[in-house]
C-alpha cells in the first residue's frame, strides 16, 4: 500500500506522489521561541516525526526541515518585559524546545534554520515581489497587494469578501486593500532591524518560511505541515509570496494540518489554569513516551482532547509492552505489514495503536518492538528506572532479598516469603511473579 495524504489545499485523500522518489522534501512551522512550548505547540511536532519515521522508513532519502522563528514582536516583547538581551532569551527556549521535544523521542529535523539567518534572502524575495507588481512601499512598510494575486485564500477556502469581512486583519491607512499583508516594517530605534532600500526595519512573520524554503529545499516541496491555526494568514500568505516569486510554480504539493487540542475538555488558557507546558510536566517526572502517545492516540485531524489520566492510562500501556519486549531484538523485517498500512493511510495512528496492542495480546514481542520502534515508542533503555533517594534500599539488596525469597519459597518457607514482599513495599519497591520469574519496579 502506497502513502495517502488529506491534502487540505484539494481537501481530499491522495496517493503521495514525491517529487523524486529518491529524495522527499518536508517543511514543518516550528516555534516562536520567547518562552517554553505548551502540549499543544508539541501535537505537530510528534505528528510529523512520525511522518518523517514513515517517510524514512519508505523512501530513500527524505529531508526534514524546520524553522526557528527567532524575530517576532513576542520575543521583543519578552526581552523588554525581564531586560534580557534578545539573542539570550532565543537561545535560550531554542535550547529548552529542542531538549523538551527530544524527551518526546522526537528526532531534530535535518535543517533548523533561523529567521535572522535569512534576512538578505527575505530582502531579495520582497524586491522580487516589488518588481513583479505583487508588493509596494507605503510609510516605511512593504505590502503584499492580495488582490494581484489570482486564486488567494485557495488554501483556506475563502473568496476575498469573505476574508475582508471575516478574517484577522489590520485595518492600517497605508493599505491599498484590507487583505494586504507586511513583508517589511520600519523598527524603531529601540527595536532590531536591518538595513534595506525601505529603510531600517523587519520582516514581517510570514516571509521567512518562503525564503527558507526556497533556500534550504527548492522552490517547490512535497509536503508543508503545520498546524490549523496556521492555514490562515500564515500559509496562505507563504503560498501568496512564493507563487508570486517564483512565476507561479506550487509552493508545496501537499499541505497537511493537525487539528487543534484541549485539556480537560477545554480550550488551554492561562486564565483558566489548564495551560501545561511539556517542560513542567517533564520536571514533575511524566515519562517523555507517555506524552507522545497521547499526542498521538487521535488521528492527527481530529482535535484531541489532552489530559493527565490519559497519560497515566498511556505510561500503562507502555510498562506493558516494556515488560514484553526486555532482553527482545527486532527490526524493520519485523514491523507487520498491517501496522505500515495503518500509517501509510493518512497516519492513523488509533488503527495503528490497535495494531500494537494486538501484537502485545498475542505476545508477538519482536514485531511489538519493531512497529514501536518505528511509531517513536519502547527506545527508552531506563524506562523502568527511577532516581533513587539518598539513603533507599539499592538494586543490589533489592535483587539479593528476591533470591532469598525464591529460596524461602522453594523450601516452602511462605512465611519469610511474604516478609520479604512486605520488607520491600515498605522501602516502596514492588514485586510482580511471572511465568519467568520475579521483576521489581520503584514507587
Amino acid at each position: 500500500m502506497s502513502l495517502k495524504i488529506y491534502n487540505t489545499l484539494t481537501r481530499k485523500k491522495e496517493e503521495f506522489k514525491p517529487l523524486d522518489p529518491d529524495h522527499v522534501k518536508m517543511y514543518v512551522c516550528g516555534p516562536t521561541v520567547y518562552n517554553y512550548a505548551h502540549v499543544g505547540n508539541a501535537r505537530p511536532v510528534v505528528v510529523f516525526d512520525l511522518l518523517a519515521r514513515l517517510l524514512r522508513h519508505d523512501y530513500p532519502r527524505l529531508t526534514y526541515a524546520r524553522n526557528i522563528t527567532d524575530i517576532d514582536d513576542k520575543i521583543i516583547a519578552a526581552a523588554q518585559e525581564t531586560g534580557e538581551d534578545i539573542s539570550a532569551i532565543t537561545e535560550k527556549y531554542t535550547r529548552i524546545y529542542e531538549e523538551d521535544m527530544g524527551a518526546l523521542n522526537a528526532e531534530l529535523p535535518d535543517e533548523r534554520p533561523k529567521a535572522t539567518q535569512y534576512i538578505p534572502q527575505m530582502i531579495h524575495m520582497v524586491e522580487t515581489l516589488i518588481e513583479k507588481g505583487h508588493a509596494y512601499e507605503a510609510d516605511g512598510h512593504v505590502l503584499f497587494n492580495v488582490p494581484s494575486m489570482e486564486n488567494y485564500g485557495e488554501l483556506s477556502n475563502r473568496t476575498l469578501d469573505e476574508l475582508i469581512a471575516g478574517a484577522r486583519v489590520e485595518v492600517a491607512s497605508y493599505k491599498k486593500d484590507p487583505t494586504d499583508f507586511v513583508l517589511w516594517k520600519p523598527s524603531t530605534p529601540d527595536q532590531p532591524g536591518w538595513d534595506s532600500p525601505w529603510g531600517r526595519g523587519r520582516p514581517g512573520w510570514h516571509l521567512e518560511c518562503s525564503c527558507m524554503i526556497e533556500d534550504v529545499l527548492g522552490e517547490t516541496i512535497d509536503i508543508h505541515g503545520g498546524g490549523l491555526d496556521l492555514i490562515f494568514p500564515h500559509h496562505e500568505n507563504e503560498i501568496a509570496q512564493s507563487r508570486c516569486a517564483h512565476g507561479g510554480a506550487p509552493l508545496a504539493n501537499y499541505w497537511m494540518h493537525n487539528g487543534y487540542l484541549t485539556v480537560e475538555g477545554e480550550k488551554m488558557s492561562k486564565s483558566l489554569g489548564n495551560f501545561i507546558t511539556v517542560h513542567e510536566l517533564l520536571e514533575e517526572g511524566v515519562k517523555g513516551e507517555a506524552i507522545r502517545m497521547a499526542l498521538l492516540s487521535a488521528h492527527y485531524r481530529q482535535p484531541l482532547d489532552f489530559s493527565r489520566s490519559g497519560i497515566e492510562q498511556a505510561k500503562k500501556q507502555l510498562d506493558r509492552w516494556y515488560r514484553l519486549t526486555e532482553g527482545v531484538e527486532a527490526s524493520d523485517a519485523d514491523i507487520p505489514e498491517e501496522f505500515l498500512e495503518a500509517l501509510r493511510d493518512d497516519l492513523n495512528t488509533p488503527k495503528a495503536i490497535a495494531v500494537l496492542n494486538a501484537l502485545a495480546k498475542e505476545e508477538k514481542a519482536s514485531a511489538l518492538k519493531a512497529a514501536a520502534n518505528l511509531f517513536g515508542l519502547l527506545l527508552d533503555p531506563d524506562w523502568f528506572k527511577v532516581e533513587v533517594a539518598e539513603g533507599a534500599i539499592s538494586d543490589e539488596d533489592i535483587q539479593k532479598l528476591i533470591e532469598e525469597r525464591a529460596e524461602a519459597k522453594k523450601n516452602k518457607d511462605f512465611g519469610r516469603a511474604d516478609g520479604i514482599r512486605d520488607e520491600l513495599a515498605a522501602e516502596g519497591v514492588i514485586l510482580k511473579d511471572g511465568p519467568d520469574g520475579t521483576t521489581w519496579e520503584r514507587q
